[in-house]
């Protein structure tokens, strides 16, 4: 029998059904707390990284490792944190990637984590978030992170319904989120982006990464020193993130772009959009190209394996890619638009291995 593997749906719904809100089910068997709950989220922070440099850092020796995680596909922040908010699968909340194609617009990408003022986030994403339903129920909600964050697209239709509370600097978070966490019961949800960035820039493990992983054992140490004392105090991630070492440029050396229409997701989780008739053609080409070393995916193997979860929308449907292509290795395909972008990054995660998909869920 295969192991039943958790993700950040049953996380969420698992931190409220403590808290007693309705429809909801503790899946990770949480039990019940002292009715205050705080959830720092660390970009990034995937398992494999922690088994390889957590002895370094003195706060991950305090920390009790309560389950291992798994992120749904794409394992790309967006779709992560959309899971998070919402506590259903992508396939329902839609949330597809890093970009995907809207529907019946002229061939437009929508950048998640960027927006798009033409695109409404919440008839984007119309799932209620478990934060407007705790807010309902009588739940102290408050979202701590970055000030550039506020009102964007993303926070509105992946984690509306919080009180947010801008901070910049760790300190000035961990003012807030103390603060927040006064009432009963109470729920703080904070991100803090800096170890993906450095991993992206310059790779997990480089000296810029460690850097960025003793902000995070500060980060953590401070929260947990200054919370109220009845917090339970959990940290997980989004997803994890492999350096690469190989890549494809799409249509330089190959014929990859031949009935190819756009390109969205990202180098190593793409949603490919293909011209009306030729998508059987443009599988089986790009499949003899990639051999095993990517998976191929047409939208209706995409839809029928439980890629994005056992339920599809309607909107989900619509926004997929014609060919989703994951590779299994490091390997990572490139916009031939984006060459500069997208090969002058060491790090990159979206794909289903495991160094991108494990995530810890440790406990203070």
């Amino acid at each position: 029998m295969s192991e039943i593997k958790f993700g950040l749906a049953d996380l969420t719904n698992s931190i409220f059904n403590s808290l007693s809100l309705p429809d909801t089910t503790d899946t990770l068997s949480l039990g019940q707390g002292g009715m205050r709950e705080c959830l720092i989220l660390i970009d990034g922070m995937g398992q494999d990284a922690l088994g390889k440099y957590a002895d370094q850092f003195s706060v991950f020796s305090h920390l009790k490792s309560y389950k291992n995680l798994y992120t749904n596909f794409p394992s790309t922040t967006a779709t992560s944190l959309s899971t998070l908010g919402t506590g259903v699968l992508p396939g329902i909340h839609g949330m597809l990637g890093y970009t995907v194609r809207v529907p019946r617009s002229d061939n437009r990408l929508l950048n998640a984590l960027k927006w798009d003022e033409r695109v409404d986030p919440v008839m984007w994403q119309k799932t209620s978030t478990l934060f407007e339903r705790a807010v309902n129920n009588s739940i102290s909600v408050t979202h701590v992170a970055a000030k550039r964050y506020e009102g964007s697209g993303f926070t509105q239709a992946a984690l509306r319904g919080a009180k947010y509370v801008g901070a910049n600097g760790i300190d000035e978070m961990v003012t807030a989120i103390a603060s927040a966490l006064k009432p009963q019961p109470s729920f703080v949800y904070t991100y803090l982006n800096t170890l993906d960035s450095a991993g992206h820039s310059d790779g997990v493990g480089s000296d810029k990464w460690l850097t960025a992983l003793q902000q995070v054992n500060e980060f953590i140490s401070k929260v947990i020193e200054s919370v109220p004392k009845s917090t339970r105090v959990w940290v997980t991630s989004d997803h994890g993130m492999v350096n690469s070492t190989e890549q494809v440029v799409l249509g330089e050396d190959n014929k990859l772009l031949e009935n190819v229409s756009l390109i969205g997701g990202e180098p190593r989780a793409r949603h490919i959009y293909i011209t009306a008739g030729s998508e059987n053609e443009t599988i089986s080409q790009w499949r003899e190209f990639f051999g095993n070393k990517v998976s191929i995916l047409s939208k209706t193997e995409a839809i029928t394996s439980g890629l994005f979860g056992q339920i599809v929308s309607e909107d989900a449907t619509d926004r997929m890619g014609d060919l989703i292509a994951i590779p299994n290795n490091d390997l990572i395909i490139i916009d031939p638009a984006r060459v500069r972008e997208e090969s002058s990054m060491a790090g990159h995660h979206g794909g289903l291995t495991d160094i991108e998909v494990q995530i810890p869920l440790l406990l203070a």
